[in-house]
């Protein structure tokens, strides 16, 4: 161990939400060692552009940084490259990989997510490539050269915007996933229906209701084969087929795991002392119940939340979840959560791909989405989203017809 981290505040996971942390931290007074321990060669920063500008050249990640690169050094955060092996509770330290360990006061995992892979034959050809860090997107984007082809395997965020980007970059996109439309999952197949006649109509190829059973190729990627039997030729694949949290370290530790790390509304686990935010938490919401969100809003917002309840306890977690989707032109936009409806209420023109969506249960306002509908929620409170997001933290019981007319203040219901 290192000489004073026995009364450290570790952070284990040097992403955003590890970075926000960390900043946090010394925003709201902490003096005491921290300590952020992660396998990345970057600092921490925002994932959003890996699949969209940052894919497609437009845009370097300076602007996507946490902090400037020299703020940990002058703030005394110390970061260690490292990949951790496990968390050792009752000794309170985290044993890393090839390096001696840390010792912790208290402890935040924000470790995030790990990618699931495709178990088929012929995953590891080259060229066939997932994405979830920089090396990713920058071998992505060397194989995607105009009038390549490609195929994306799965078609929910990631896969819609690398099938958008790619596009964009004058590939020749296949799309293949299991539902019947993009993003159904998520947003439903209303939503879902619109989604694809707009990569339908910048000339992507969406295979619904199929699955690639096999890659093929002499020396790298040339096809990939679908359970219906298709072959379709390519020079890179991108898989796109979720996340897992990454727990491996807290296997048999006694922290609680249940599709993440549970957490209560203060961020802590089951273990005192130790706390979760990002991709990785499985957080207790007052609204929503048990949820785990794997998107930057909540990564940035419970990272605050966590390190403000580190710090003093009481604080609750209670942020209505927005996140957005840029594909094309389009921006997707989103607030609260809802995995189940009874409801979908449409305000707007579907044939104009200008709509905001409502989803309903039992009467209860659960999420909103926006397409191409104006504003951002998160700064502008004139925005219908914003105003949804109100009626949602209210659990409020709008009349679905209200919620259709455009001419109805939303304020107002």
């Amino acid at each position: 161990m290192r000489p004073g981290d026995e009364g450290a505040i570790v952070v284990l996971g040097a992403g955003m939400a590890g970075g926000v942390a960390a900043r946090t931290l010394r925003e709201e007074g902490h003096e005491g060692p921290v300590l952020m321990i992660g396998h990345e060669p970057t600092p921490p920063f925002g994932r959003p552009p890996l699949s969209k500008t940052y894919l497609r050249g437009e845009e370097t990640l300076s602007g996507w940084l946490v902090s400037p690169e020299d703020w940990y050094e002058q703030n005394k955060v110390e970061l260690i490259r490292a990949t951790a092996a496990r968390v050792d509770v009752a000794g309170r330290q985290v044993e890393l990989d090839a390096a001696r360990p840390v010792r912790f006061a208290k402890l935040l995992i924000t470790t995030g997510g790990v990618n699931r892979r495709l178990d088929v034959p012929g995953a590891d050809l080259p060229s066939v490539f997932q994405l979830r860090a920089v090396a990713d997107s920058d071998a992505i984007r060397q194989a995607a050269r105009p009038g390549a082809r490609a195929v994306v395997v799965g078609m929910g965020f990631i896969g819609s915007e690398v099938a958008a980007s790619l596009t964009q970059m004058h590939v020749q996109v296949t799309a293949v996933f299991p539902g019947a439309w993009p993003l159904e999952s998520v947003l439903g197949a209303e939503m879902g229906e619109l989604m694809a006649g707009i990569h339908g109509d910048e000339g992507v190829e969406l295979v619904a209701r199929d699955q690639v059973v096999r890659f093929e190729g002499a020396g790298r990627v040339e096809r990939a084969i679908t359970r219906e039997g298709r072959e379709l030729a390519c020079e890179l694949a991108v898989v796109a087929i979720g996340i897992r949290p990454e727990v491996d370290q807290l296997e048999g530790t006694g922290v609680a795991i249940d599709n993440g790390v549970l957490v209560g509304a203060d961020c802590q686990t089951s273990v005192p002392g130790i706390f979760a935010a990002g991709d990785v938490a499985n957080h207790l919401h007052p609204l929503f119940g048990r949820i785990r969100v794997e998107h930057y809003n909540n990564a940035e917002k419970q990272a605050k939340a966590a390190a403000r309840s580190m710090l003093r306890s009481g604080d609750s977690y209670q942020y209505v979840h927005t996140f957005w989707s840029d594909q094309y032109e389009h921006k997707l936009e989103y607030v609260g959560h809802a995995r189940r409806w009874d409801l979908f209420v449409v305000r707007g023109s579907a044939n104009d791909r200008k709509i905001v969506g409502f989803y309903l249960m039992d009467g209860v306002l659960k999420a909103a989405v926006g397409l191409d509908r104006g504003g951002d929620p998160e700064i502008d409170e004139q925005d219908e989203l914003a105003a949804a997001g109100r009626l949602i933290a209210r659990q409020a019981r709008p009349d679905p017809r209200a919620l259709a007319d455009e001419e109805v203040d939303l304020d107002r219901l």
